[in-house]
């Protein structure tokens, strides 16, 4: 027993994601049939739903084959840490606190480089939104390099274990975001926590809505570092990629992104700079500007909404 709680054997901490996991496939087919009977409001597609089962099986099975990597990093760095700090109760719950806020570093990351976007871009190929969704996870985590970012937490010396437990607790909570059968919570919740409403904006393809609602677990990131945006009832999203696949071929779907990076840097009379830009600028970038970036679809469709409501007012007048 410590001042700040009891003791824990880091190692006994249980495998989050391994005990929900069940239950995620259970709460998929209950929503699947709730909404086929018009009780709950969404949409299932049967090839996408199993698109998106099949994805997750291979993530599983990735992250046994791969995920030894980062752990082993994780312990290198944690070999070198600074001072410990004993596992209890309230150092999880600190420890939560930062590992939240290292994912919404790394979840941001992920959609300002191309690299790392590779990687993540699979959870975003659905064009529907429901639980099967949240299911729908990359193969090849293990040599993106994103486990550096929980490096300096297993430096300042958090076990390596607690780490992946709260990382997992993390990834648990989100499961339930991905649906569009709940509308909204009261006020200080939404403003306090990832909700089904705030993760139905990061997951449009809406000029308006692209590159927003980074949160893990709490929204208070986004509302911090400036990337929230509300769900417009006027504008309902639009699920998918900005161009979408076209496909439910899951070898596709897991590495059609790394194939684009490749056929990009392979391509004639480029600088080495050039080069390294299509592995580190923002997804859509290109060498001779004919494709977009985000941030370039966001202000050419400000531009055009603004051209509209011009075009209004002269015919009112």
């Amino acid at each position: 027993m410590s001042f700040f709680g009891p003791l824990l054997d880091p190692a006994t901490l249980p495998d989050p994601k391994q005990v929900a996991t069940p239950l995620f496939i259970l709460f998929v087919l209950i929503e699947l049939t709730l909404v086929h009977r018009r009780r709950l409001k969404g949409d299932y597609e049967t090839r996408d739903t199993l698109t998106s089962l099949i994805m997750g099986t291979g993530s599983v099975l990735g992250g046994v084959l791969l995920g030894g990597l980062g752990y082993l990093c994780l312990l290198g760095a944690y070999d070198m840490r600074l001072t410990t700090i004993q596992t209890t109760p309230l150092s999880l719950f600190l420890l939560f606190l930062l590992d939240d806020m290292r994912f919404y570093w790394g979840h941001r990351f992920s959609h300002r480089i191309r690299w790392f976007w590779a990687d993540h871009v699979i959870h975003h190929s659905s064009q529907h939104y429901n639980l099967s969704t949240a299911l729908r996870q990359p193969w090849l985590s293990g040599i993106s390099g994103m486990f550096l970012l929980q490096t300096p937490l297993a430096l300042i010396g958090f076990h390596p274990a607690a780490l992946v437990f709260v990382g997992a607790l993390n990834l648990v909570y989100q499961f339930w975001i991905h649906t569009e059968a709940v509308g909204r919570f009261p006020r200080w919740f939404e403003a306090v926590f990832n909700t089904p409403s705030h993760h139905r904006v990061h997951h449009a393809r809406n000029a308006k809505y692209l590159d927003a609602n980074y949160a893990g677990t709490l929204i208070v990131w986004d509302r911090l570092f400036g990337s929230f945006i509300p769900e417009d009832d006027a504008e309902p999203a639009e699920y998918g990629l900005v161009k979408n696949l076209g496909t439910f071929n899951p070898l596709r779907v897991a590495t059609h992104e790394y194939v684009g990076i490749l056929k990009d840097v392979a391509q004639r009379g480029l600088t080495i700079r050039q080069r390294l830009a299509y592995f580190l600028a923002p997804p859509g970038w290109s060498h001779d500007g004919s494709r977009m970036t985000s941030d370039e679809l966001k202000r050419r469709d400000e531009e055009r909404k603004k051209q509209n409501e011009k075009t209004t007012v002269r015919a009112a007048d």
